[in-house]
């Protein structure tokens, strides 16, 4: 009589192994998708991040030719309306005339 209770233990004890060992394949099978999400979600991430440092870089490498353009059109004004006051300025101190005098 003692066999009954020992197999039924035993039995027991098998489907307790069957059902531990079916949660560890369906929990390595979750961890599996789990990496596979945040492995995606990661370089999706990093796609972005590059976008926005292109879009970033593009947008100062604009704002430095702008400045640059901006900074050449009033030099070149400058130097076209200095240019004028230089000679004056030759031209009265060559002809010994005050700068008020000439105007």
């Amino acid at each position: 009589m003692s066999r009954g209770p020992e197999n039924l233990v035993l039995r027991a004890l098998r489907d307790i192994r069957a059902d531990v060992a079916e949660t560890k394949t369906e929990l390595k099978s979750e961890m599996r998708s789990l990496r596979a999400y945040v492995a995606s979600d990661i370089l999706t991430v990093n796609a972005k991040i590059d976008a926005t440092r292109k879009e970033l870089s593009d947008q100062i490498m604009g704002l430095r030719r702008a400045v640059v353009d901006y900074h050449s059109v009033v030099i070149g004004h400058g130097v076209l309306i200095s240019e004028p006051e230089a000679r004056l300025r030759r031209v009265e101190q060559h002809l010994n005339l005050a700068a008020g005098d000439a105007h």
